[in-house]
């Protein structure tokens, strides 16, 4: 693989552009005012929800509460979690699950609701009709999302998507407003009630850790986040054993398997003797996993929820320094080439990545410079103080809206 690859572009097109100038805007303080997050799958860390979002509000001076699935109710770091017990299954979570959080969700007495998964909208549309502010916090495009969903039969999946794409747009439609976690997804709702929040990391969340120089670690190659098929664990596999045919190397896991049986089946290819799985790390395990490694992949495959998704990991690696590995997509690829921190190829196709992780490996110095142009970019342009700021407006006018409602005429 030549270096050209990964040379300079001169412009970001007008997709990447908007995606990642917008300047800071104001918020405005919480002022003591309630504000509750509700989730029915989510764990009560969940790193948008809590790590970013309600600590945001904590800062501007909401007393935040969460309501999530959890063994105990506690508080933690200025939030007042809410633990409902951990269904059983979809269905139970579906029907069982919700009610309980609507229940401590009138708890809670908050005078912002803001949820976190779809199957929480008849939720929103009770607390709305009871005269709340309700947001709906939309994490991925629904309906093509259900379509990459490997347990629902085939034949069932393009009348469910339609369904929910009615019932979320339907549902939505009474609600205060819309926050939705990318560009493509902010396009299902209508401009006026929805505003952008992307899922951008904490820049100083991962600061360069000590006794990990860059130039000193091993041929470590990392993936951090949910592990299953269609996010490319298979290839990523296959891609280390190629590797490895030709020179020590090691592919680091950190996840959950979905489902959990595709565990035995990751488990069970020729390639897993190079794979060293970590299971599920708290963050500050995260940050150190990445601190050991010399690049990252995300290998997503070509699916209708992920050609313009904006995962996590592709930005964490980045913040972490890392050289990124990534899928094509049109835009990843503006956003891998146009910060020239890595190299995008075909997920599918093994052997091209194992050539772009041998080059990275062969090339310390223009790997670790392509990593220190990563992190520049999300300490510029893709980092959550710019998101926040859209967030903490969102709230504040919220709160004013509902100050001139309550004043005398």
């Amino acid at each position: 693989m030549s270096p050209q690859s990964h040379g300079d572009v001169a412009s970001m097109d007008v997709a990447t552009q908007v995606l990642t100038a917008r300047e800071p805007r104001a918020g405005g303080g919480g002022a003591g005012v309630r504000v509750c997050h509700l989730t029915s799958v989510h764990i009560p860390l969940d790193t948008r929800i809590f790590e970013k979002e309600c600590q945001s509000l904590v800062a501007a001076g909401y007393d935040v509460h969460l309501v999530a699935p959890a063994t105990e109710s506690t508080r933690m770091r200025g939030v007042t979690i809410a633990a409902v017990p951990r269904a059983r299954g979809r269905l139970s979570r579906a029907l069982v699950t919700t009610t309980r959080v609507l229940v401590q969700a009138l708890r809670a007495r908050a005078h912002i609701y803001h949820f976190h998964d779809p199957e929480l909208i008849p939720v929103g549309v009770v607390l709305r009709m009871l005269g709340k502010h309700v947001v709906y916090d939309a994490h991925e495009d629904v309906p093509a999302d259900i379509l990459d969903k490997p347990y629902l039969p085939r034949w069932l999946k393009a009348g469910l998507a339609r369904v929910m794409d009615v019932v979320e747009r339907v549902g939505t439609s009474t609600l205060s407003r819309v926050v939705a976690a990318t560009p493509a997804i902010a396009r299902r709702f209508p401009a006026a009630r929805c505003v952008v929040v992307q899922n951008f990391p904490v820049s100083t969340e991962f600061g360069p850790v000590a006794g990990s120089p860059y130039a000193r670690r091993g041929p470590v190659v990392a993936y951090v986040g949910l592990i299953n098929e269609i996010r490319g664990t298979i290839e990523m596999v296959h891609a280390i054993a190629d590797v490895c045919a030709h020179q020590e190397a090691r592919l680091v896991l950190a996840g959950r398997f979905e489902p959990p049986a595709f565990g035995a089946q990751a488990r069970a290819l020729d390639g897993w003797r190079h794979v060293e799985y970590r299971g599920e790390l708290p963050r500050a395990r995260v940050v150190e996993m990445l601190a050991e490694a010399r690049l990252g992949l995300v290998l997503f495959h070509p699916r209708p929820n992920h050609l313009e998704s904006q995962p996590n990991k592709l930005f964490e690696y980045m913040a972490a320094g890392l050289p990124v590995v990534a899928s094509s997509f049109p835009l990843w690829k503006e956003i891998v080439e146009g910060s020239r921190c890595g190299l995008v190829v075909d997920p599918l196709d093994p052997h091209a990545t194992a050539n772009a992780i041998r080059w990275l490996l062969a090339h310390p110095d223009e790997a670790e410079a392509m990593g220190a142009r990563g992190r520049q970019a999300v300490q510029e342009r893709f980092n959550w103080r710019r998101e926040e700021a859209t967030l903490l407006e969102c709230y504040a006018r919220l709160c004013a809206q509902s100050a001139r409602q309550r004043a005398p005429s």
